[in-house]
């Protein structure tokens, strides 16, 4: 494992992290811990940029085997989740702008989601558009990990041996982060909830 964490800390392993998240998505595993230790290893604008690009080849993988060789498992599959088929039935009325509002709110897994428009009659472009809305939550959790690498070297903040004020930037940072995607995803929710009303009533 360190032998992997040195190679994924080089030019060469930043490349390479994308394809191997790509199919860390495309396996329907949990994107959060992967998000972070980009942080960690490449800091938070860089290990946001590869994560984006890691994510989005894995979730239009995902698209495409859910609306074709996988559709049969992908419905069995979906039929735990209630919310998720709401979606893929409203999707079809809504196109880009859906895809937008449940990508921004975490009440939908990632994964899944991607299944889940896989079935729908969403459009590739649309579907593809869509991943725009996963940046806020991809910055949060990168500079979650990037601050959690920052934490194993807080000793020697304290000691005055590291500066104080960029680390004290990178917490504030953080936080902002936080209240931003707390804000949009609460933002999204509302729409969500408007645009479900509005379906019941038509």
């Amino acid at each position: 494992m360190p032998q992997l964490l040195e190679l994924l800390h080089s030019p060469w392993g930043a490349a390479l992290f994308i394809p191997l998240y790509a199919l860390w998505v495309t396996l329907l595993l949990p994107g959060v811990w992967a998000s972070m230790l980009a942080g960690v290893l490449y800091g938070t604008w860089l290990g946001s940029a590869l994560v984006f690009v890691g994510a989005s080849l894995g979730a239009v993988v995902v698209f495409l085997l859910g609306r074709t060789w996988l559709r049969g498992w992908a419905q069995g599959r979906l039929q735990r989740w209630p919310k998720l088929q709401a979606v893929e039935r409203a999707v079809s009325k809504e196109g880009l702008r859906l895809v937008l509002l449940t990508r921004l709110s975490p009440a939908f897994p990632f994964s899944l989601l991607n299944l889940a428009y896989g079935l729908s009659a969403v459009s590739l472009r649309d579907y593809s558009l869509g991943l725009i809305g996963i940046l806020p939550g991809t910055i949060l959790f990168c500079g979650l990990g990037a601050l959690a690498g920052d934490v194993a070297q807080f000793g020697s903040v304290l000691s005055g041996e590291a500066d104080r004020f960029t680390w004290g930037l990178r917490v504030v940072g953080v936080l902002a982060t936080v209240a931003v995607v707390w804000l949009v995803s609460r933002t999204a929710r509302q729409a969500l909830e408007d645009a479900q009303a509005t379906s019941d009533v038509s």
